[in-house]
């Protein structure tokens, strides 16, 4: 039997190998699609044999499976880190959302491939994955929801709001307009995208919470 040291270091060492892959199929996918992209070329941008690949996964679709349930995954993480470091420090609701923005924006800034990946697949219909995604998708806004619905409980918010809807609005906005930003405005900071998107948030261009 091993050593529970033994089976930590194993344990870190196929997680270190299992992110590599992550990284070459994430990068990969992006830019030549999922069908085009094959399982010796992850394995090859990866630095690995092939039987490592099917090693850790049973096949690329359960590898692009299981990176989105990885990539969705650390930006919850992130956005709920936000929220929690938020109310530790004594913030409202709505400083709460700005610092989730602004997770959100940095995480997109990190992993831009995976991020254009993931909005990409939200279109499709016909993958078979679609029912991980729609799960991975629906943790990313709960994050969201619950922050709108402490604000609503506490009377920092309006009770009208849809409190669905505008979490799934945030969260797009973020995308969008961080992807935007990558794509077509790389010299903007991400302090400056994030102002902009603070003072949406904020009321000065569409109107106030309550």
């Amino acid at each position: 039997m091993e050593s529970s040291s033994a089976t930590t270091g194993g344990s870190t060492r196929r997680e270190a190998t299992r992110q590599k892959l992550y990284e070459a199929a994430v990068t990969l996918i992006a830019e030549q699609g999922f069908s085009a992209t094959t399982v010796d070329e992850i394995a090859e941008r990866a630095g690995v044999a092939k039987g490592t690949v099917y090693y850790n996964f049973a096949s690329k679709s359960v590898l692009f499976e299981e990176l989105l349930r990885h990539g969705v995954g650390l930006l919850t993480a992130s956005l709920k880190e936000a929220a929690e470091r938020t109310a530790r420090d004594g913030g409202s609701r709505v400083d709460a959302l700005d610092a989730m923005i602004r997770a959100g924006l940095a995480f997109i800034a990190r992993y831009p491939s995976f991020t254009q990946l993931y909005v990409a697949e939200l279109w499709r219909t016909n993958r078979a994955w679609q029912s991980t995604l729609m799960v991975v998708r629906q943790q990313v806004v709960a994050v969201i929801e619950d922050v709108l619905r402490e604000g609503v409980a506490g009377g920092e918010f309006s009770d009208e709001i849809d409190v669905p809807l505008t979490a799934a609005a945030l969260v797009g906005m973020v995308l969008v307009a961080a992807l935007d930003w990558q794509s077509f405005q790389p010299e903007r900071s991400l302090d400056d995208v994030h102002a902009s998107l603070s003072r949406l948030l904020q009321g000065r261009v569409s109107g106030h919470w309550t």
